[in-house]
């Protein structure tokens, strides 16, 4: 008799345990068919989109500025921000004056040294028997700053409180001057260009810009002088003759090339009836042009 209630009390506790452990399968099957019926109903469903300000912070997270502190020059914020009203104002569309000086910025041209002195030299023996000799500009190469701003072409001038901005009827090229104060890009960081980095300052009624980390490939001043990584550009701007008139005195430095400083003042005259249009430099048609050398050999030279 013992025997047999032994058996069926172990009986009894198998089945229990048996069915405690199927209980458990039972559940445990159950969730994994709700986990995987939820992830196959998010996966069906796109994911909420983002908000405005998710995709502005995204952006400018990848922003390859090289002073992406800076707020940029049209930023509400920046623009309302208090400020003096500025002393001048160059907005309008101006003309070189090449009746005054030309549009070269030599003579007088300051002492040149090394490979620049050489270079010079070589220009204006090309020039006195009216030769083309490293014309990048007509291989539609950027005129680049100072040379841009005496094209025979009006430049547009757009000035608000923290930037101008300029458009060159020649080729359309581009400059903007900051006026917010913001620091010098890293020169480790920023890309050169032809026209540079300009920041501006008042001084009284003179506008004083600076203009650094310009291009050097194929850029040259008046004929075939080159310029180094050194180049550094100063313009003193201030309008005259009641503002029909605008004044820059130019103050450029390389110490790769020339000894001090080497100073040009030019003109321009503001035009109310004018406005730049749509210009580009197309290289077969600058080709048939007799002041213009044919192909790249005059590049290299």
């Amino acid at each position: 008799m013992k025997s047999s209630r032994f058996r069926t009390t172990i009986e009894t506790n198998v089945r229990q345990v048996l069915g405690g452990v199927m209980n458990r399968f039972a559940s445990l099957a159950s969730a994994i068919t709700i986990l995987t019926v939820s992830a196959l109903t998010s996966a069906a469903q796109p994911a909420p989109a983002a908000t405005v300000d998710e995709l502005i912070t995204r952006l400018e997270s990848r922003s390859v500025r090289a002073n992406s502190e800076a707020l940029g020059a049209l930023a509400p914020e920046n623009l309302n921000r208090k400020r003096p009203a500025p002393p001048l104002n160059v907005t309008g569309t101006w003309f070189s004056d090449q009746s005054s000086s030309g549009f070269r910025f030599g003579p007088p041209y300051p002492e040149f040294i090394g490979e620049t002195k050489a270079d010079f030299q070589k220009g204006q023996e090309m020039a006195r028997t009216r030769t083309p000799w490293r014309d990048a500009i007509g291989q539609c190469y950027p005129a680049g700053i100072p040379m841009v701003m005496t094209r025979v072409w009006p430049i547009m001038m757009v000035q608000l409180p923290t930037v101008i901005y300029m458009v060159s009827n020649f080729n359309n090229e581009f400059r903007q001057v900051f006026l917010d104060g913001r620091q010098w890009s890293d020169p480790d960081k920023i890309t050169f260009t032809y026209g540079g980095e300009s920041h501006g300052k008042f001084e009284g009624d003179t506008l004083v810009v600076e203009t650094r980390y310009i291009e050097t490939w194929n850029h040259y001043i008046d004929s075939g002088i080159p310029i180094s990584e050194d180049f550094k550009v100063v313009e003193r701007m201030r309008l005259t003759e009641g503002g029909k008139a605008l004044e820059i005195e130019y103050i450029m430095t390389d110490p790769n090339g020339w000894v001090g400083e080497w100073r040009s003042k030019k003109r321009w005259l503001r035009l109310d009836r004018t406005d730049i249009a749509q210009v580009d430099c197309l290289p077969d048609l600058n080709d048939n042009i007799p002041s213009t050398q044919a192909g790249k050999s005059g590049l290299t030279e």
